[in-house]
Order: C-alpha cells, then sequence, then structure tokens
C-alpha cells in the first residue's frame, strides 16, 4: 500500500487518508470520535459509504453538520450499547484508543457492532520514548505524542507488542497492520521492527468466529 497521502484524498489528513485505502466502496461505516466529519465527507464523496461519526465536541458536531456527515453526539465511555451486532462493516477509531476509560472494552463492542473494526493508536513501545524513560527519566513528548504528561488526553498509552497481546487474548484476527513514523510514511525497518520503529500503529481487526 502506498504509505503516502495522493491527490485523490483531495487533502485528506494523512493518517485519514491511510484508513480511507481500507475501506471498500458502499460499506457502511461508523467512525468513533470523527472530529470534523472529515474522513466520513471523504468517504461519502468518492466510496459512497453510508454510516454515521460520533463525536463529543459540540465545535466538531457543528462542523460535521455542515460537511454533510450524520453525526450523533455522544461520549464514547458511556458506551454504544444502542447499536444493534453487525450494524455496520468498518467501524472506525482514529487515535482515540489511548483516550478511553477502557479501550479493552470498546475494542469488543467495536467487533460487536462491525464486520471489521480499523484502530489507530501512538505506538509508546518506539524507541524514543524509551530512551525518553530509560536515560532522561521523563515522560516523552514527540511527533505521534505532543503533548505533556500534565495536559495529555492519553489515559492509556499502549505499544505494538501489548496491543497484539490483547487481540491473542480476545481471539481477534489481525486482518493487517501497518506501522508508520509521525509524518506517516513507512519503511522496510518498520514493517521488520514494528514494535521498535513504528510511532503510530494501524490495525483492521475481526472476530476470529466471524471469518
Amino acid at each position: 500500500m502506498n504509505t503516502q497521502a495522493t491527490n485523490s484524498h483531495d487533502g485528506l489528513r494523512d493518517d485519514l487518508a491511510l484508513i480511507s485505502n481500507w475501506i471498500t466502496p458502499g460499506a457502511r461505516v461508523l467512525d468513533l470520535g470523527c472530529g470534523d466529519g472529515a474522513l466520513l465527507a471523504h468517504l461519502q464523496a468518492h466510496k459512497q459509504v453510508t454510516g454515521y461519526g460520533l463525536e463529543i465536541d459540540p465545535d466538531n458536531v457543528i462542523e460535521c453538520v455542515a460537511a454533510g456527515v450524520n453525526v450523533l453526539q455522544l461520549d464514547l465511555d458511556a458506551g454504544l450499547e444502542q447499536f444493534e451486532d453487525n450494524s455496520f462493516d468498518f467501524v472506525v477509531m482514529s487515535s482515540a484508543l489511548q483516550e478511553v476509560r477502557r479501550p479493552d472494552e470498546l475494542v469488543d463492542e467495536m467487533l460487536r457492532i462491525g464486520r471489521d473494526s480499523i484502530v489507530t493508536f501512538p505506538n509508546f513501545g518506539h524507541w524514543k520514548p524509551r530512551i525518553s524513560l530509560g536515560l532522561r527519566g521523563l515522560m516523552p513528548v514527540s511527533g505521534s505524542l505532543p503533548n505533556r504528561w500534565y495536559d495529555t488526553p492519553n489515559i492509556h498509552l499502549c505499544t505494538v507488542r501489548d496491543f497484539e497481546t490483547l487481540c491473542r487474548q480476545k481471539q481477534v484476527d489481525i486482518v493487517r497492520r501497518h506501522v508508520v513514523n509521525h509524518a506517516h510514511r513507512s519503511n522496510i525497518g518498520m514493517r521488520t521492527f514494528p514494535n521498535l520503529l513504528g510511532e503510530i500503529a494501524l490495525y483492521q481487526l475481526r472476530h476470529h468466529a466471524t471469518r
């Protein structure tokens, strides 16, 4: 897969462009923590998807409506019980897994209501955080982890290895994995040593029982 956003993505943020490449045309999509709705707006225009975004920030909700995106104002920590099993083809959560109270339970919910789930998160196993903690004794600040310890929204940072251990415990199949740097580019080193060299991880998941 090309790791760079192309002109066909019309200025879509690079991480969202990567996700859009994995969404099949005509799919039903639920975007958790959808922000201003840019991903869904792009998918509606270019891949004829249908679906909803969930967003808690009222300003972002207004942006979604202006972009023609169906949006529900909802706190992800409140759960997704209102959605029936297998309601969507894809459930997407970009860069929010580490911000929710129970990421393990939210992954369960994503796989319950969607055939496939796409999750992205900053990899705390990258060599820069390791050095910052090990040598400097400081919480890391980097391109993929830009906040300081006292103003970060992240409450459950994890590594690639942590996440894949969770998937094995839950009998979740990893359909594909892609790791990139903070500029959303990849190379052979990141593919060979994802936990050490990848700054951001992207996963497509499917519950083992549905394969």
